[in-house]
């Protein structure tokens, strides 16, 4: 025989206590180990909830409680907006199994009204609220990630190869930040790779080209152009305030000056490199895994690797790499999955072999070992013998 509401509510009410919302403060103040549950629909949490609530609305209780409350022996406190939808959730609860669960009477209202502490977190305007909505439905984004990322800034060393794709993804994905180095202009023959930029733009500063793409595809984020070539002199003060730095130069004396910067200043150094048909990635993270130096201590004799200019390199390549950049630097803004901390990804494109590699720290790194000898930035224009030819330092 069917139930009444009426009924419904009188056997959660015998079934499930109620604490009041001075009741709840005590416990959670004096580290109870209870686990508070917001069942409020997503809006209503936006506008504020309890420190440390977990939303989960009431009408996605059944399929997500298990996700956020493995352990059904865990003490939890459920509130809504005036104590009704808790109590009819913690009936729920009980009959999944959940052995202690309490509903706080009089709901979110009765607690606010009573002064209690409470948060209201990241706004996001309607059309963030659509245009990120596959983001907040991955368990390991969510509105609280999709914030970090809005909140993130991250340093792209060059606008080319890879600064294009891995900008344009960054952007899209909501990356509130982006500074982007580079003092080249757009030239025809980069738009066979380069695809932030576009016939209309040659002859244009690559930062300005990327800046007016980045806008078109999302208004949300915000582009600091540097039309510089980064030296010792100011790469120090370019990097600070950044989260990330991506490295996507295509010449060693930039390569090498990017990672000493980044070690000095204890920034992740998302790195890649491509050559032909084949590309690399790392993340190269000060005090948490090896950097370039450990694999590469000093730079190469001039001469002793040719440039992309002068060996070519397949347009797809670096859409590849730079992707592999913008989702590990994504990843490190979250802090989900396992970034590519002392590991290499090595990708062949005519065998289509993928290959990681392990990568050690060495005590000896003369940047980052436990006795550096590398204690200035240093230029290494001359070493690579790119001063006499001209080279931009931030020109992939």
């Amino acid at each position: 025989m069917a139930k009444t509401y009426k009924q419904l509510m009188e056997e959660a009410r015998r079934e499930i206590p109620e604490w009041t919302p001075e009741q709840v403060e005590k416990v959670l103040s004096n580290g109870g180990g209870y686990k508070v549950l917001d069942v409020r629909e997503k809006e209503e949490y936006r506008d504020g909830h309890l420190p440390g609530a977990v939303s989960v609305p009431r009408g996605f209780l059944d399929m997500r409680v298990e996700e956020e409350v493995p352990d059904k022996s865990t003490p939890l406190i459920l509130y809504c907006a005036g104590g009704t939808r808790s109590m009819l959730a913690g009936r729920t609860l009980r009959e999944l199994g959940y052995t202690d669960v309490v509903s706080m009477q009089g709901g979110y209202g009765a607690w606010k009204g009573a002064g209690h502490n409470w948060v209201q977190d990241f706004q996001f305007t309607p059309e963030q609220l659509k245009r990120y909505d596959r983001h907040f439905i991955l368990p390991e984004v969510g509105e609280k990630g999709q914030a970090k990322l809005l909140q993130s800034k991250v340093l792209l060393i060059g606008a080319g190869g890879l600064g294009s794709p891995a900008a344009y993804y960054l952007a899209a994905a909501g990356v509130g930040t982006l500074g982007i180095v580079d003092n080249d202009v757009v030239d025809m023959s980069n738009l066979q790779r380069q695809i932030i930029h576009n016939n209309d733009r040659v002859g244009m500063s690559k930062v300005e080209s990327a800046r007016k793409t980045i806008n078109d595809l999302n208004p949300d984020i915000k582009v600091i152009g540097y039309e510089t070539r980064v030296s010792s002199e100011n790469i120090l003060d370019i990097i600070k305030g950044y989260d990330v730095v991506l490295d996507g130069c295509d010449n060693f004396p930039t390569r090498y000056l990017v990672n000493d910067a980044c070690v000095m200043a204890g920034i992740p150094n998302v790195h890649g490199s491509i050559f032909q048909f084949e590309g690399q990635a790392s993340v190269f993270y000060p005090h948490r895994g090896p950097c370039y130096r450990c694999l590469f201590p000093e730079p190469p004799p001039p001469g002793a690797a040719p440039s992309c200019q002068e060996a070519g390199v397949l347009g797809v390549l670096p859409g590849l790499v730079g992707c592999v950049q913008a989702l590990e630097a994504m990843k490190l803004i979250l802090g989900v999955g396992k970034p590519l901390i002392g590991r290499m990804v090595y990708f062949d494109t005519l065998s289509m072999e993928l290959r990681i590699h392990k990568l050690r720290k060495d005590p000896k790194c003369p940047v980052c070992g436990e006795h550096p000898t590398v204690t200035e930035l240093i230029d290494y224009e001359e070493f690579c013998g790119l001063r006499t030819a001209g080279a931009d330092a931030a020109h992939p």
